[in-house]
């Protein structure tokens, strides 16, 4: 049995139709209610909108990416109670729909972080970069966040004090919208770019974080664990948290699921197969000490969503993304540990033992010019992309059996 073939899916608005998804080979589709407002409860009406929407293409609304985790969850400000009510309803109104997996994070105020969403590859493919010092520089000097220099390595922020004297105001500028709004628009972010002055509205929800340190929020991380998955159990839904991206501290904010250690203490958390992780090698493997096989055979168990795709690693902890089996990520071991853990579900006798995966983020190219698309969301690209895990998936069932 296969890995789950799916596919994110940005709704009607996206520029890939369902039927383009029947005809790629796509079994399920991973979407979300992107219009429901973050924090409030998602009705079985609309749910049942989106879902009869993709069964009549012939697949199946296989995992909710993402459920947003709003931010007085994540800080569990006055609000928490009616927010975790609210989050609490919307699993449950999943669940009576059949939807049976649902993704979600526990990122403070940002949810993936890139410097540079058109970087030029030479083959001139466009891919998503992280520059460390040009995001410090963002940081530090055009964002002024207090006590920012003292949050990165000193050789960094010599070179990002550099980098934001060359710039102009204009090239400043977009690289803060980049960063708050452009990367976040359509994955629920907390600011949509409306505001008259985004920068300082982005401040503030740092500021929310300053009394928070990685135990404090692990600590609400746990709270939330133990307010959601009994009623995940209930509703026959499995929840799986989204690495951090990038796995280390930006903006002076903590991060708690970076490593092994970390997607171990949460599944510690609550032994349950609903408090799951959804294993994401783009984002792990950019903490290089991350040994992502290793992961694999620890919580395989765990794992009820995988996201595959490459990172290119430059010096001063940079990186860009790259074909989905070319670059410095080693998929072969992965997806072997993956089709080795299926295989183990399936002699245990476990009912879940379709495990999703989706081709994650793509490179630009050919037709993929002429077509609009959420930054890192190209259709040729992931399809390529598809293409490449599938043949890789397939030359290593046929060799394990």
């Amino acid at each position: 049995m296969a890995l789950e073939k799916t596919w994110r899916w940005f709704g009607e608005k996206d520029s890939v139709t369902l039927a383009d998804l029947r005809q790629m080979g796509v079994e399920g589709v991973v979407t979300a209610l992107h219009h429901i407002p973050n924090g409030e409860v998602w009705p079985v009406k609309e749910i049942l909108k989106v879902k009869d929407q993709i069964e009549a293409h012939g697949m199946r609304w296989s995992v909710v990416e993402s459920l947003p985790v709003s931010e007085g969850i994540k800080t569990h400000n006055h609000d928490y109670p009616r927010l975790i009510k609210n989050y609490q309803e919307s699993i449950r109104n999943l669940g009576k729909c059949g939807i049976d997996c649902i993704c979600y994070n526990f990122m403070p105020v940002l949810d993936w972080v890139r410097t540079d969403l058109h970087y030029t590859l030479d083959d001139g493919g466009e891919v998503m970069f992280f520059d460390f010092p040009t995001f410090v520089a963002f940081d530090a000097y055009i964002l002024k966040r207090q006590g920012a220099e003292a949050d990165y390595p000193q050789d960094i922020v010599i070179k990002a004090k550099k980098l934001a004297a060359s710039m102009s105001e204009e090239q400043k500028e977009l690289l803060a919208y980049n960063i708050i709004v452009v990367t976040q628009g359509f994955i629920d972010g907390v600011i949509d770019g409306s505001a008259p002055d985004y920068k300082k509205l982005f401040l503030e929800f740092i500021d929310t974080y300053k009394d928070i340190d990685a135990n404090r929020l692990r600590e609400h991380l746990r709270l939330f664990l133990g307010d959601v998955v009994p009623v995940a159990e209930q509703a026959g839904v499995k929840l799986c948290i989204h690495p951090d991206d990038p796995p280390f501290p930006v903006l002076g904010l903590p991060r708690i699921v970076s490593t092994q250690e970390d997607l171990e203490w949460i599944c510690q958390q609550y032994d349950s197969i609903a408090n799951g992780v959804t294993f994401c090698t783009g984002s792990l493997s950019v903490n290089q000490s991350n040994d992502l096989p290793a992961i694999v055979k620890s919580i395989g168990d765990r794992i009820h969503f995988t996201h595959l795709r490459n990172n290119v690693f430059l010096p001063d902890g940079c990186f860009h993304e790259s074909g989905h089996i070319y670059g410095d990520v080693d998929l072969f071991p992965i997806m072997k540990a993956l089709l080795e853990e299926q295989k183990r579900r399936i002699a245990e006798g476990r009912s879940d033992v379709r495990i999703p995966v989706r081709p994650d983020h793509g490179i630009k190219m050919l037709d993929d010019y002429d077509k609009s698309a959420n930054p890192g969301y190209p259709l040729i690209g992931r399809l390529k992309g598809l293409a490449e895990l599938c043949g890789l998936e397939m030359g290593i069932e046929k060799m394990m059996n």
